[in-house]
């Protein structure tokens, strides 16, 4: 028997905005409102708001917290400062990625984590099984998630919260925000400046209709988060990782920190290090789709002599380039871009390229470093 589709507490703002809903981890989902192309260029142009709801959000509290979340992930938290948070992988024992995720400081009551809606429920549990000591995990059920993301988000937030403005890439904190306890964030999900925010679930639509209310913001759904995380390159967990890939394979060193290396502390370290040195069968690539259709999940891809040496995990147009792109896996010897491949789409083989990411250019808000 099918389970009956969960809702977020936007679910009758977002009928009431003539949204096609859609089933999508379980929740009954937006996935566009006037039309994925128009949302995914107002986003790029001006201040798109996403519902991300269905996300999990915990505290992990206790004098220990930090030492025991360690446990799961290759980041070093320990040296993370209050304020900040940092994306993260929740590795297996062979090194594969179970999940991404972020955790912050928002306060110093240990982390706020944010972790993907169709694993939310396993991630909690593998952690809370493998605590120990005064560490605790504590779901927040009780709360809604907002984006707003695209170059006048900022603006909008500042409207709101002068200090939001003064925030860089990455910050966080717990603060009274739209006259309610919020956790905020300046992150996201597609490539664009703009911030997350953690909302008293009886307290969101109300928060939703006020940002909307804003001309320069609209609705975006789905369709659009994805089209804008593929430009941005992000990988979507399900499709471009799971527990069989490592971060080397996906490409996602950067979660890796130094100290954690050192140490080799963390879940399949072993693998992670002989990956890292050159013992590594495939890698995540961009590609650039240069004729025919789009090149989508499960497409073939194909070396010169047209031999099968990967993958396309995602794909599609992308709106902002006038071209198809796609991410996939190769082995490392056909990842350097200029790389000449070909896409098998309906049984054609397609002349594409290894290309770069970001496809298109990032625009996070960074602080100016000072002498």
């Amino acid at each position: 028997m099918t389970e009956p589709l969960k809702r977020t507490p936007l679910y009758d703002a977002h009928v009431a905005l003539g949204a096609r809903m859609v089933p999508f981890a379980g929740y009954d989902m937006p996935v566009q409102y006037e039309g994925v192309m128009a949302e995914h260029r107002w986003t790029r142009e001006h201040a798109g708001l996403f519902d991300v709801s269905h996300m999990g959000q915990a505290r992990l509290s206790g004098a220990d917290a930090i030492g025991q979340f360690e446990r799961f992930v290759p980041g070093d938290y320990q040296a993370l400062k209050a304020g900040r948070q940092k994306y993260s992988l929740l590795l297996n024992d062979q090194g594969g990625i179970m999940d991404d995720l972020m955790a912050g400081k928002p306060d110093h009551d240990g982390l706020f984590i944010v972790v993907n809606a169709a694993c939310k429920d396993a991630d909690f549990a593998h952690i809370e099984s493998h605590l120990a000591g005064d560490a605790r995990l504590t779901r927040l059920e009780d709360r809604a998630l907002l984006a707003i993301q695209g170059p006048e988000a900022a603006a909008v937030m500042a409207g709101h919260e002068p200090v939001l403005a003064d925030f860089g890439f990455m910050d966080t904190a717990r603060l009274m925000l739209f006259g309610v306890d919020c956790f905020v964030s300046r992150s996201g999900y597609t490539g664009e400046d703009g911030y997350e925010i953690s909302v008293p679930a009886d307290q969101a639509e109300r928060i939703w209709n006020l940002l909307l209310a804003d001309e320069r913001v609209k609705p975006i759904g789905l369709g659009a988060r994805d089209s804008l995380r593929l430009e941005a390159g992000l990988p979507l967990y399900g499709h471009d990782a799971d527990e069989t890939t490592s971060p080397v394979e996906a490409s996602l060193t950067f979660a890796l920190s130094k100290s954690r290396r050192e140490r080799g502390d963390f879940p399949g370290a072993a693998r992670i290090e002989r990956e890292m040195a050159g013992d590594l069968a495939r890698v995540r690539v961009g590609l650039h789709v240069k004729e025919g259709a789009p090149a989508r999940e499960g497409a073939e891809i194909a070396d010169a002599d047209g031999t099968s040496i990967g993958k396309v995990t995602s794909g599609g147009p992308s709106p902002s380039l006038s071209r198809n792109i796609a991410m996939g896996y190769v082995p490392p010897s056909h990842s350097q871009p200029g790389t000449s491949v070909s896409v098998i789409v309906r049984g054609k083989a397609l002349s594409a390229e290894v290309v770069p990411m970001p496809f298109h250019p990032a625009r996070y808000h960074r602080k100016a470093k000072t002498a």
